[in-house]
């Protein structure tokens, strides 16, 4: 709303390609057009204000006063941020709604006449104001819950506004609409409306999110069942690899079916290696999965299952000789392992001794196992 007879005011003008600065809320963004740059320098060397127009059409490098919205946001500059010779970042904080008069220079940048618009008087009852911030808090708590990547500082602040015009603002600012719907709402004076807006454009966008989701959701079933097939195929042709004897693979298989079988070992091991033997015959040849599950049968089948060794006597003094010859300090540790082996020469019928080695790799836990081991005999 206009006041009756309001101030011209005149100030350097940046034109925004796809930026709204709303009044109360603080955005950063990048400079680069030496026109811009220039209303920028010539703001810091007054009273730091600066009339934030956004253009209609991000594409024109140039604009004129007809590619350029009538109602902006007059902003104080907070900090700028040289980044390189021909880009700028700058930080600005809204300060009232705006509308442009006329543009009455165009060169080293815009300068424009412009008036300050206020909002209009509130005229709802107190009880009905509440129950709009109410319910726009609500329509905001919705949105955000299907929105991707909403920061918890807006959820706090939304929170804590109390005040309709600066809600309808906050929130307009704080989520991805078309620009035409934010300029919209920039242009109302009247905070019920305003407000009324916002809550329709949250309610909108939920709608239109959730049924984004939705079709992200089938066309990501549908390039599972994709792989899956891709997967089935490539079984199929490994198992028809095998029946006709093209796979040199299959001999390997085979072995590993032998030595399970002639392992010396409980029915469940067995079992739990037969079943790995099968998962490895169903993945394709010379793939890192497949490596593993090798690596895994070959460490099992090397063990001497259900085979009993007499451990030899500890002597304690041989073990602490075998430990200082092969690792140079590490005296806790040492110390920690001839601790360990004097229980169990004190005590043979202790059981579940377990000592944890924890360190980078290089650091010798492998060797304390190969000493301890020979200790033992």
């Amino acid at each position: 709303m206009l006041e009756n007879n309001p101030p011209i005011l005149n100030m350097p003008l940046l034109a925004l390609r796809g930026i709204f600065v709303f009044p109360k809320t603080s955005v950063h963004f990048d400079v680069i057009r030496k026109k811009s740059i220039e209303a920028l320098n010539v703001a810091m060397a007054s009273n730091r204000n600066i009339f934030l127009l956004t253009q209609k059409d991000i594409s024109v490098e140039d604009p004129s006063v007809k590619d350029l919205y009538t109602v902006g946001t007059v902003a104080k500059i907070k900090q700028i941020l040289r980044l390189s010779n021909d880009t700028v970042r700058v930080l600005v904080e809204g300060v009232y709604r705006a509308k442009l008069i006329d543009i009455t220079a165009n060169a080293p940048c815009f300068y424009a006449n412009l008036v300050k618009l206020q909002d209009e008087p509130l005229k709802c009852r107190p009880v009905y104001r509440d129950a709009m911030l109410r319910n726009a808090k609500n329509a905001f708590d919705e949105y955000a819950r299907v929105a991707p990547k909403m920061p918890p500082d807006v959820l706090m602040s939304v929170v804590a506004a109390e005040d309709m015009g600066y809600l309808a603002d906050f929130i307009t600012n704080s989520i991805q609409v078309e620009p035409d719907d934010k300029q919209y709402i920039l242009e109302q004076t009247n905070t019920l409306k305003r407000l009324k807006l916002v809550i329709t454009l949250l309610k909108k966008e939920k709608e239109l999110l959730l049924i984004d989701a939705k079709i992200s959701d089938k066309v990501r079933a549908r390039i599972d069942d994709n792989q899956r097939e891709y997967y089935l195929r490539e079984q199929i042709k490994a198992i028809k690899e095998e029946l006709n004897g093209d796979s040199e693979a299959g001999g390997e298989y085979d072995k590993y079916y032998k030595r399970i079988a002639a392992l010396s070992a409980d029915s469940s091991v067995k079992k739990r290696l037969t079943d790995e033997a099968d998962k490895l015959v169903n993945m394709p040849q010379g793939s890192h999965e497949a490596t593993v599950v090798v690596n895994y049968l070959e460490t099992c089948l090397s063990l001497p299952w259900n085979v009993n060794i007499e451990a030899k006597k500890i002597n304690l003094d041989n073990a602490k000789k075998i430990l200082d010859r092969d690792h140079y300090g590490l005296q806790k540790v040492k110390e920690r392992i001839l601790e360990l082996l004097a229980v169990r020469a004190l005590s043979k019928d202790v059981k579940g001794q377990i000592i944890c080695l924890v360190g980078p790799p290089g650091v010798g836990k492998t060797s304390i196992a190969r000493s301890v081991a020979e200790c033992l005999g």
